[in-house]
């Protein structure tokens, strides 16, 4: 095995992956956190058979980057989930183990220097393959109701300073008509189909049912951070409307 990045500092390969399911290469890069005490730890996890799952890339806290498994393998980072419709994500996509012990742990903050370490890479391998802003998630945006990561203390606007992923600044939190568990109507329908519509894997049932208040959570852990409550109130409904209209501008633009 040869790293697929300049950036690599170690390879400690990992046995737990196949072929790719679909043709094309990757077009969708996840961000995660190991949520485990310690990078050795995840990285011997991630490389033992009995687990079954492993990841393309582990940045540790100072920064080093282990490569794990090869970009044209399918690495089981992501399990069960969905994106547009479509639920292998592991074939679709590259998978970043960022080494942090997450909700579990307290949720410290991540390191500075591992926090440039991701970028880069994030960067790198952006520049390698067909990759848009938006397809650059979390976890927790493909599995909304199994998964946290990279959590709401991830800096996602930072790296959409840096040229990864897709972000707008979140609209301000204030009063005004909110949506919760169990309602129902038609503005509950038109949330699920804004969801829907970015990626989110929520059916249009028009009621507030638990699928959509994670799905909520999961989007604004990534998209509106300062309150993760899994209500969609006025500030997490207009975040997603400027996200989406930001979307349609870029593409115009490109049709230009």
């Amino acid at each position: 095995m040869s790293p697929d990045s300049a950036l690599v500092g170690e390879l400690r390969p990992s046995g737990n992956f196949n072929e790719r399911r679909f043709a094309g290469g990757p077009t969708m890069l996840i961000l995660h956190y190991t949520g485990m005490g310690s990078g050795e730890g995840a990285v011997r996890w991630l490389a033992d058979p009995a687990s079954e799952v492993s990841c393309h890339y582990v940045v540790h806290e100072d920064g080093r980057v282990v490569q794990m498994v090869r970009e044209a393998h399918r690495a089981w980072h992501a399990g069960q989930g969905s994106w547009q419709g479509v639920s292998d994500i592991n074939s679709l996509s590259i998978g970043i183990e960022i080494v942090n012990p997450g909700h579990a742990g307290g949720l410290p903050d991540f390191c500075e220097t591992q926090l440039e370490a991701v970028i880069r890479l994030s960067a790198d391998i952006l520049a390698r393959h067909t990759i848009p802003p938006e397809r650059v998630l979390g976890h927790s945006d493909v599995a909304p109701a199994r998964k946290q990561d990279p959590g709401e203390k991830f800096p996602w606007a930072r790296l959409h300073r840096e040229g990864v992923g897709h972000f707008v600044p979140p609209a301000a939190i204030c009063d005004g008509e909110t949506l919760s568990q169990d309602d129902e109507g038609p503005a509950v329908l038109s949330w699920q189909k804004r969801l829907a519509a970015y990626g989110y894997d929520v059916l249009p049932t028009g009621r507030f049912d638990p699928p959509t208040r994670c799905a909520t959570i999961a989007f604004q852990r990534h998209f509106r951070p300062l309150r993760v409550d899994g209500v969609a109130d006025v500030s997490t409904v207009e975040t997603l409307r400027a996200l989406s209209a930001a979307l349609v501008a870029r593409d115009d633009v490109l049709l230009a």
